[in-house]
């Protein structure tokens, strides 16, 4: 079920390589990330969800172009890493929205900025 509601889902992949892809309703973006994002939510249609890209995210971060935060908390003990904002001016002052605590002991958490 997940896997075929991500099949009809447009999505948007950044790449400096790929020319196009092969996955249904898929568009490669070349261009600088703020801008192309920029240029997508000034259009009509859905909200855009960005996944599993750090990189992106910090950019769009920079931008100021992330009206919303979900993260998952896992709890993982790694001793040394990089924080979701590293080397971004300033920092977006999030309200948390919502919460949920499994018991897993992973948490989600909801953001707004």
């Amino acid at each position: 079920e997940v896997a075929a509601g991500m099949n009809r889902a447009k999505k948007y992949v950044f790449s400096r390589n790929l020319k196009k892809a092969d996955w249904t309703n898929t568009t490669v973006l070349n261009g600088d990330p703020a801008a192309e994002i920029s240029k997508l939510k000034r259009a009509d249609g859905p909200g855009l969800t960005v996944l599993g890209s750090g990189s992106i995210v910090k950019q769009l971060a920079a931008a100021g172009l992330i009206d919303d935060y979900q993260l998952m908390v896992c709890p993982v003990i790694l001793g040394s890493g990089r924080t979701l904002f590293d080397g971004n001016p300033g920092r977006p002052i999030l309200k948390l929205a919502n919460s949920r605590a499994f018991n897993n002991g992973k948490v989600f958490l909801h953001y707004t900025a």
